[in-house]
């Protein structure tokens, strides 16, 4: 129930604080291990992600040193797997590997997502930091539908099976 309220409350001050930015539009590239490149747009909702459209996606903030971060990675190669062509996870890592370290570190792990360094794209980290007033626990996760709009978000590891109701319940829509 703490976690229910917690996430609720979480919910509610970023739709707050974006809410407030409404009026301004920010825009962020993002470049991957692989060197593809992302632009994020700030909505009054959410996040619209190219490449992401009318996907449910997972952004992930994690370290290679966080154990649960570490347990979580299982989870989101499986659930990658599973639904290809409907869901899209990134993952940024924010304890300090660059790109070449991460690289070799996503694929010792057999990552088949998304990863971007947090060091690289510390503009990012930051902005999600002040629209969803986090702290910097990881694993950290904002969920988004189809349309972009943030609809869960998560402090803390879930296990796999909530990773897929939650993606169930958004792909439906």
């Amino acid at each position: 129930m703490k976690k229910l309220l917690l996430s609720l409350l979480l919910l509610f001050s970023f739709l707050y604080a974006a809410g407030a930015q409404s009026e301004k539009k920010s825009s962020i590239e993002l470049t991957d291990i692989n060197g593809k490149h992302y632009t994020v747009i700030g909505t009054p909702k959410g996040l619209k992600i190219s490449g992401m459209e009318g996907k449910v996606v997972f952004l992930e903030f994690f370290g290679h040193k966080c154990p649960p971060c570490l347990k979580s990675i299982p989870h989101l190669i499986d659930l990658q797997k599973k639904h290809p062509n409907d869901l899209a996870i990134i993952s940024i890592e924010v304890q300090g590997l660059d790109n070449a370290q991460l690289q070799a570190f996503a694929k010792q792990k057999g990552m088949n997502y998304t990863v971007i360094s947090g060091e690289q794209e510390r503009l990012f980290v930051s902005y999600i930091s002040q629209r969803a007033q986090w702290q910097g626990s990881i694993p950290f996760l904002l969920v988004l539908d189809k349309q972009g709009d943030v609809q869960f978000i998560q402090a803390g590891m879930l296990p796999e099976s909530a990773l897929e109701n939650v993606f169930e319940q958004l792909n439906k829509k």
